[in-house]
């Protein structure tokens, strides 16, 4: 089989030149490559999103989806999940929700399976999460964020960059594992 060679953590993200007047949704995805570090992190992403936009496409039909699928064919899911909820008719607080759910989710359902614990205490604790949740989504949206998504009136560089080098440094592990358990 061959195999396509991964760029270093190092590689320079953008894809498009500087100062160039690119589609909003590239830049926005742009933004969101900045902000992965890890190449694997940044695969996973990609082909977390773009199935979510094939799915998205199917039951909530919309141009923006349409218009994320031209200009971004294989999209950050970040970027999938925010258009896919706007086409869904959710506010952008709803889809940050939906992020932060789905940022503890996917590990606490991973540790249910690979751990063997217990699935109704897991997801019990996951509940009881719920205000913490609501107060991360709730700041990731501040009042005077409901542009439409892709609109060039939203301020894209000044989405926060958090970092966690171990979780990079993980993922880049598991990227060249023999065996490997998840995508992302």
């Amino acid at each position: 089989t061959r195999t396509v060679p991964t760029p270093p953590a190092t590689a320079p993200t953008d894809r498009l030149p500087a100062g160039s007047d690119a589609d909003p949704w590239v830049v926005l995805d742009r933004e969101v490559d900045a902000r992965t570090a890890s190449p694997a992190q940044r695969d996973a992403s990609r082909t977390q999103g773009r199935l979510l936009v094939r799915v998205a496409r199917r039951v909530w039909p919309s141009p923006v989806l349409d218009e994320l699928a031209r200009a971004v064919p294989h999209p950050h899911h970040p970027v999938a999940l925010g258009v896919a909820a706007h086409a869904a008719g959710t506010t952008p607080q709803d889809a940050a929700l939906a992020a932060a759910y789905h940022a503890v989710s996917g590990p606490a359902t991973a540790a249910v399976r690979l751990l063997g614990l217990d699935p109704v205490a897991v997801h019990g604790l996951l509940a009881n999460l719920t205000p913490e949740l609501s107060a991360v989504s709730a700041a990731a949206c501040p009042p005077g964020t409901s542009e439409r998504p892709g609109s060039a009136g939203a301020h894209w560089a000044a989405l926060p960059a958090y970092s966690s080098p171990g979780l990079d440094l993980l993922a880049e592990r598991h990227a060249r594992a023999g065996i490997r358990l998840f995508v992302s």
